[in-house]
């Protein structure tokens, strides 16, 4: 025997450095060790500042993102960076759904969907509105 524990035992704990970014929740560990240290991650209603923290199955994972909150619940510790289909099996999508009938806040109605055309004249008018409100003329 040569002592050598096999490939498919399963990770017990992992960082949560790089379980941010086998989830790609984050585009790099460095890009997500910079988000931990910030304040931006919270695990379990805690405010995590150490990207070595070890993570559990079960544990709530809320990060802050650009736009919005992403909550979610470890299923299983990532072994690698795969692709999308293989990164989201390793957590359960707990964020809440936008209700339909809420308001947007300034920022999505300035933005516009992709592929949705050039602006109304009236929108045209309505984006210009919103963004002299921002300057300092």
């Amino acid at each position: 025997m040569s002592g050598k524990q096999p490939q498919s035992l399963p990770v017990l704990r992992q960082r949560l450095d790089k379980w941010l970014f086998f989830t790609r929740l984050q585009k790099s560990r460095s890009i997500a060790q910079k988000a931990i240290e910030s304040g931006d991650v919270r695990v379990n209603d805690v405010r995590i500042t150490q990207p070595s923290h070890a993570l559990k199955a079960g544990d709530i994972v809320v990060v802050s993102l650009d736009r919005r909150d992403t909550t979610v619940r470890v299923l299983l510790a990532g072994v690698r960076r795969g692709p999308y289909e293989e990164a989201r099996l390793l957590y359960e999508d707990l964020t809440p759904v936008a209700v339909p009938g809420e308001k947007p806040n300034a920022f999505e109605q300035a933005m516009r969907e992709r592929g949705s055309g050039r602006p109304t004249k009236k929108e045209r008018r309505d984006v210009d509105r919103l963004k002299s409100g921002w300057q300092d003329d």
